[in-house]
């Protein structure tokens, strides 16, 4: 499920037009659950000619009936050659150099998929065969509740568990992002010059690390979301252990049910 950039309402990700959804959409609740879902992240850019097969790839995940929450991550080292990509942020590039190096790689590149933080090297062969062992018993539990505060804000509640399993507490963070979906842009210079790129679950604001203390973290937030590009807004939660990159769990409003 997501909301609507310019009315703050939950839409259906059967696409149910904005007139059309029930009041009992204004905020919603997701849940994880006790099965452990895939968080695949997408390090991408529109500056990249081979980015955009993998985009769509992304994109598709939500379709086959697998338990994922895509997540794209634009990076800003390609803004230089040619066309400045709007959804990247140095932060993401940041990330991706953390992840590469929690895999004991060098290299990061684009696109470049990892699956609960594991690196898929070789996407177009093995990006399934990582999603498959991925539904399995979890160690942690994570629940969000969001609802509007006004046309561009969201109050959001996330609360995360994580079961006594022999980890070391303080290397377990939580992440919450803010993401886009349902997004067109014309490119008009660079690798993709002259072709129309479409988007889903872009992140655009990142709220974390979040220390899992206790076996627990927590957030209680409004977040302003005043620029977005005009798709759908989402939000995205996981815990992830800071060492490894291994993402215990994953959930996003694409769970949610009405409240």
């Amino acid at each position: 499920m997501h909301y609507g950039s310019k009315k703050c309402i939950v839409a259906s990700v059967l696409a149910i037009p904005l007139a059309q959804v029930a009041p009992a959409f204004a905020a919603c609740t997701a849940d994880s659950g006790n099965t452990r879902a895939a968080l695949v992240e997408l390090y991408t850019s529109e500056g990249c000619s081979s980015c955009p097969l993998a985009d769509q790839q992304l994109n598709k995940l939500t379709q086959a009936g697998l338990r994922v929450v895509p997540l794209a991550l634009h990076v800003d080292y390609w803004d230089s050659i040619g066309w400045k990509d709007p959804f990247a942020q140095p932060s993401f590039t940041q990330r991706q150099a953390w992840e590469v190096h929690a895999n004991q790689h060098r290299t990061s590149f684009t696109p470049h998929f990892f699956v609960n933080g594991k690196e898929v090297q070789d996407w177009r062969a093995d990006l399934g065969d990582n999603l498959k062992p991925a539904s399995v018993p979890a160690v942690a539990r994570i629940v969000v509740s969001a609802e509007c505060q006004g046309p561009s804000s969201l109050r959001l509640k996330v609360d995360g568990t994580v079961a006594d399993h022999g980890r070391s507490r303080g290397l377990l963070q939580l992440f919450v992002v803010v993401t886009e979906s349902r997004l067109s842009v014309q490119v008009d210079a660079g690798e993709n010059r002259g072709v129309r790129l479409d988007h889903e679950a872009v992140a655009r604001n990142w709220i974390g690390p979040i220390a899992v203390q206790g076996n627990a973290a927590a957030l209680d937030r409004v977040v302003n979301i005043p620029q977005l590009a005009g798709g759908h807004v989402g939000v995205v939660a996981f815990i992830q252990d800071a060492t490894s990159a291994e993402v215990l769990q994953a959930v996003d409003t694409g769970f949610c049910k009405s409240s």
